[in-house]
């Protein structure tokens, strides 16, 4: 039933609302990245939009300029690291290798074991499925005392060699992602028929030719999605990143490191913050034609 005039002004103006609320937080964030820190600390009011821009924040971190050189004189800043303590490119590019690595490991492992899991019978399949889901409710930090040692016993810190180090952190965030991808990916390959599967083999396809070129081109939207949730999940991840790494930091520890003993830099921390969202929606815009459909797939039923 189509809703009156009256009834959508209202939906919209709702969905408006709601809109903002959720996005407020992320515009307040990039507003205080361009503040120079006395509407940052203006202890008398909030300052909103009456401030002169300033974009030192952003210099001193994704440029790698020294703040000492450029605005020391003017009370920038307020702990004592040089330029390279908030120099961050390195960070974004540790976050990016990571990310994208264990995404892509996670995915392709993903797609393989929920496709076995929605088309194959076999005994103890539902209690696998169960313990694949009980995988993800358990905290990373029960098992961050024997990982450390498993690690270093490995050779996987990067202390040791720092290639194996992003292999290590590329690993642990594949198998902290790997259970809800599963049972992700296994949702959309059941609302694709079997009927799908068997008449491509009757048609002569082998198992592997109905799944590459049948069954996958159809969920393609689905795996879009759970690529989406994996970058997010390991582009945000910090626990696992402090204590598995030395020489990699990740942009959720690089911006732990912004919390000094002398205060916090909140110019820094807003710069870096706003900086390590746009990849994520980059990577969004990239597969957004395939995340609608996969976000929406199997919510109508013929």
């Amino acid at each position: 039933m189509e809703l009156s005039r009256p009834w959508q002004i209202l939906r919209d103006v709702v969905a408006v609302l709601v809109t903002g609320l959720f996005m407020f937080p992320i515009l307040w964030w990039a507003l205080t990245s361009i503040k120079p820190i006395s509407a940052i600390f203006d202890k008398d009011r909030v300052v909103f939009f009456d401030f002169v821009p300033t974009w030192i924040n952003y210099g001193v971190t994704m440029l790698g300029m020294s703040r000492s050189q450029l605005a020391i004189d003017q009370g920038i800043g307020m702990g004592v690291g040089g330029a390279e303590a908030y120099d961050s490119r390195r960070s974004i590019i540790d976050s990016m290798v990571v990310s994208v690595g264990s995404t892509a490991v996670t995915t392709v492992i993903a797609v393989l074991a929920a496709y076995a899991l929605s088309r194959m019978a076999f005994r103890g399949r539902a209690t696998f499925l169960n313990w694949v889901l009980g995988q993800r409710f358990m905290p990373p930090i029960a098992i961050l005392i024997p990982l450390v040692t498993i690690y270093k016993t490995a050779g996987l810190r990067d202390t040791d060699n720092l290639y194996m180090g992003y292999l290590g952190l590329m690993l642990i965030y594949a198998l902290i992602n790997l259970p809800i991808a599963v049972l992700l990916m296994k949702s959309f390959f059941d609302d694709v028929p079997k009927d799908v599967d068997e008449a491509a083999m009757i048609d002569g396809a082998t198992r592997i030719q109905t799944f590459r070129k049948v069954v996958l081109p159809m969920v393609k939207g689905g795996v879009a999605a759970t690529a989406v949730l994996c970058f997010i999940f390991s582009w945000t991840e910090f626990l696992l990143s402090l204590f598995l790494t030395t020489d990699i930091r990740t942009v959720p520890v690089k911006i732990q490191t912004f919390v000094t003993s002398t205060g916090n830099e909140w110019g820094f921390i807003a710069a870096l913050g706003t900086a390590a969202v746009i990849p994520s929606f980059i990577f969004i815009l990239l597969v957004q034609r395939h995340l609608v459909r996969g976000l929406t797939l199997g919510s109508l039923k013929e």
